[in-house]
């Protein structure tokens, strides 16, 4: 596959609770490749799935580029509560080990959202916050194709990963997706 053409699209980085600390390969692509943005909350200790949301809409807003969401846990379950209420336009999406949405409380929330753009769920064999098997139903349910990638935990940073290569070669795979299924129109800011 072809190496990562970024220049095309704006990338939000969205980090589940307390955010993504040095070691974590969100933040490893973030120093990678500098134009990545990260989207920040006011509260990281705080899993408040609409107030999440809304600063995810907020950041989006700032631009008019086509964008990628590069989510982990909890900040999967942020882009699909924006999702499920209609106001994600988005170019593709990462969600990688998302959080059960079970342990929020919010599966009735998020058992109606749907992406309605090329996306892939990512998930471990031996993810404590969420089972392979589970991680696939909602995929299935959000309208995401599931990529199983093995046992690397939750993911993180305690995955030893560091810049995550196999991740990487997932974002250039719906990259090129996102190519040849949509051919959005957006004027650069």
């Amino acid at each position: 596959m072809t190496p990562l053409r970024l220049s095309d699209y704006r990338v939000l980085i969205v980090p589940g609770l307390h955010n993504s600390g040095a070691d974590h390969w969100q933040t490893r692509w973030q120093q990678r490749y500098p134009t990545f943005e990260r989207v920040e909350q006011e509260h990281w200790d705080r899993p408040e799935l609409p107030r999440w949301a809304e600063r995810l809409e907020q950041v989006l807003r700032t631009s008019s580029r086509p964008t990628l969401i590069v989510a982990h846990s909890f900040g999967c379950l942020t882009t699909m509560h924006a999702a499920g209420l209609g106001k994600l336009k988005l170019a593709g999406a990462l969600l990688v080990a998302p959080a059960d949405p079970k342990k929020f409380g919010v599966e009735k929330t998020l058992g109606i959202a749907r992406l309605t753009c090329p996306a892939l769920v990512i998930g471990s064999t031996n993810d404590p916050w969420m089972t392979s098997s589970r991680a696939a139903g909602w995929a299935d349910i959000w309208g995401c194709e599931f990529v199983n990638a093995g046992a690397l935990g939750h993911i993180n940073a305690e995955s030893g990963l560091e810049n995550w290569p196999f991740g990487l070669s997932q974002l250039t795979r719906l990259i090129h997706t996102v190519k040849t299924v949509v051919r959005p129109t957006y004027s650069r800011k």
